[in-house]
């Protein structure tokens, strides 16, 4: 399949890209290219992947001819990043994606599929299923809930539209990020033996970056009255964490010697997820 991955470069896109070419996809990647394209770059991926240096706000749909598929990850990427400059939050993480996705549909695209995120679910006193009222708390968040209900309002039988609501992931990538939670205590315990947990009761679902890419795999290879309209919270219930107990378990993993200091927060972002809708729709379940 052709396939053009938005923000491609980044955390998630680094990785799902050299799988995609190993699955035998061609892929175009649209980026800004902010931190470089050097790891894409690289002479194994000439004629496999195409480098696009340009803007979802402003790109030329002739981009899209030919495009199967679109994964549609370019974004203010996490809740803190997003309330520094809330109108261009927006202006990306809603309008933007909201245009690739109409763009996708007016140019013949099959299938479009939105990365969003479980933070929608703000704060939930019960296990959050795909039907849990949301209750979206941050810039990041309400944006992402803008874009789902404007994406997936285009979706009908010539165009798949698919939301995916990410846990939050944790793993090593070429484009690496340490302001994910579980990255963050990783990189804590090494450089200082002390992790700094803010908010230890407040929950939240996990998922390794490689399961991430699995769900991308799945999602594109699903029959399409199988994810038609859809959201899918991705990750797995073994990976439901309080963060207290979250630096306990990377302590434990680790049998490094460490201290816990636990913090109050001004984060009222707390909630588990059900993963059993993507499960049960598509086999996909998490590995790592």
């Amino acid at each position: 399949l052709k396939i053009l991955i938005t923000g491609g470069a980044g955390y998630v896109g680094s990785v799902v890209i050299p799988q995609l070419i190993e699955d035998g996809h061609h892929v175009k990647c649209l980026d800004r290219f902010f931190f470089g394209d050097e790891y894409l770059s690289q002479s194994k991926f000439i004629n496999k992947l195409e480098l696009i240096r340009d803007d979802i706000r402003w790109f030329k749909p002739n981009i899209l001819e030919d495009v199967d598929v679109v994964l549609d990850l370019a974004a203010i990427s996490n809740d803190p990043a997003g309330d520094l400059n809330p109108e261009k939050t927006y202006e990306i993480n809603h309008k933007g994606r909201a245009r690739v996705a109409k763009l996708s549909k007016e140019n013949g695209v099959k299938r479009y599929v939105l990365a969003s995120s479980a933070s929608i679910y703000g704060q939930q006193s019960n296990i959050a299923n795909e039907n849990s009222e949301v209750k979206p708390l941050t810039v990041y968040s309400k944006a992402n809930r803008n874009a789902e209900v404007d994406n997936l309002s285009l979706n009908d039988e010539n165009f798949t539209v698919t939301a995916l609501r990410f846990s939050s992931v944790y793993g090593n990538s070429a484009r690496m990020r340490f302001d994910t939670a579980v990255n963050c205590m990783v990189l804590d315990l090494f450089k200082n033996k002390k992790i700094s947990v803010r908010g230890k009761l407040n929950k939240r679902p996990f998922i390794h970056i490689k399961d991430v890419v699995r769900a991308y795999q799945s999602i594109i290879d699903a029959p399409k009255e199988k994810i038609c309209g859809q959201i899918f919270n991705v990750g797995s219930e073994e990976q439901n964490f309080e963060m207290g107990e979250l630096a306990q378990e990377i302590v434990t993993s680790s049998g490094i010697d460490c201290d816990i200091e636990l913090n109050d927060t001004n984060d009222h972002r707390s909630y588990f997820a059900s993963f059993q809708k993507i499960r049960e729709s598509i086999g996909y379940s998490t590995r790592h």
